[in-house]
């Protein structure tokens, strides 16, 4: 598995469903976007807008015409699933951009996104292009109940805002699956484990375990992470769900108490930062880098908690 990678999801129940490694941050395994080959061929997530051209190859490779794609879907306006949304809708004349409805004029004018995202990922940003602005004309804002018609398929919109409050997961009935942005957590594949995402500004501890419930009652027989892959969750979904829940507790909890013990948000930051590993995947500076934003994220959150 490599940057640019194209794979057709083999799990059973699964159709006309692919996902390319974007290569994300320079890491493999890190970031997929998904192309589903269906009556109106959709991509559902489109990376940080650099490499964006591997979801323009996968198009070729699966063999739907950029001109035949009619819907560019994002699970939220993050970078890392919206940045590329612009360039694809310039290359896909005929694709609207499908966003829910309380992000979509940061995809229009996309200067505050990126303020923001800059001040999120710090140095990270060396690996990020400048978002190309989608045309106001080309944007379908998406609502919690919403459903976008593929024809043969269909995406089923539901609210997801712990993470963000901009965050909705797609619902793909056919294949009984979801995908499920950020709401899910990141998979690691390679280590078939979850991993934590607590971005600032907006991450919120009990909105992302509310959502983790809504998942639950969709009862999912597959998941498609933007980070990272499709993974099979027929046998138990409701464990899968619950691992994450564990995972993005605990590691809230450890900030916290990071917090009481050093009295000091940069150094909590540093600890965190230095003491990050992911043996056999991903490469250590995105394995810091992560870590640094995630406890940033949870200390805002903490902040915001005490103010109310």
């Amino acid at each position: 598995m490599a940057p640019g990678d194209t794979y057709e999801v083999d799990i059973d129940g699964c159709s006309d469903c692919y996902y390319v490694d974007t290569g994300m941050y320079d890491t493999a395994a890190y970031g997929a976007a998904y192309v589903l080959d269906a009556e109106r061929p959709a991509i559902v997530e489109t990376g940080i807008g650099t490499n964006y051209e591997y979801i323009l190859e996968a198009l070729a490779e699966i063999g739907i015409e950029r001109d035949d794609l009619e819907v560019i879907a994002v699970t939220h306006i993050h970078l890392d699933h919206a940045g590329g949304a612009g360039l694809l809708a310039e290359a896909c004349p005929n694709a609207d951009v499908y966003v829910p409805a309380v992000g979509a004029g940061m995809l229009v004018d996309p200067s505050r996104l990126v303020a923001g995202t800059k001040a999120a990922v710090g140095d990270q940003w060396q690996y990020y292009v400048e978002p190309e602005p989608v045309p106001e004309d080309r944007i379908v804002e998406l609502e919690d109940g919403d459903v976008v018609d593929l024809g043969d398929h269909e995406l089923r919109v539901h609210d997801a805002p712990g993470h963000a409050f901009h965050q909705v997961v797609f619902e793909e009935p056919t294949m009984n699956a979801v995908f499920a942005g950020d709401a899910a957590g990141i998979w690691v594949p390679e280590r078939e484990e979850m991993k934590e995402t607590s971005p600032p500004s907006d991450f919120d501890l009990e909105g992302c375990l509310a959502d983790l419930e809504m998942l639950a009652d969709i009862d999912p027989d597959v998941i498609f992470y933007t980070h990272f892959g499709p993974r099979d969750v027929s046998d138990d979904p409701e464990q899968a769900l619950e691992e994450y829940a564990e995972v993005l507790t605990e590691w809230v909890e450890s900030v916290a108490t990071k917090r009481e013990e050093l009295e000091d948000d940069d150094a909590v930051v540093e600890y965190f930062a230095q003491n990050a590993t992911l043996p056999g995947a991903w490469n250590e500076r995105k394995v810091q880098a992560e870590a640094a934003m995630n406890t940033r994220g949870v200390l805002a959150s903490l902040d915001s908690s005490d103010e109310d």
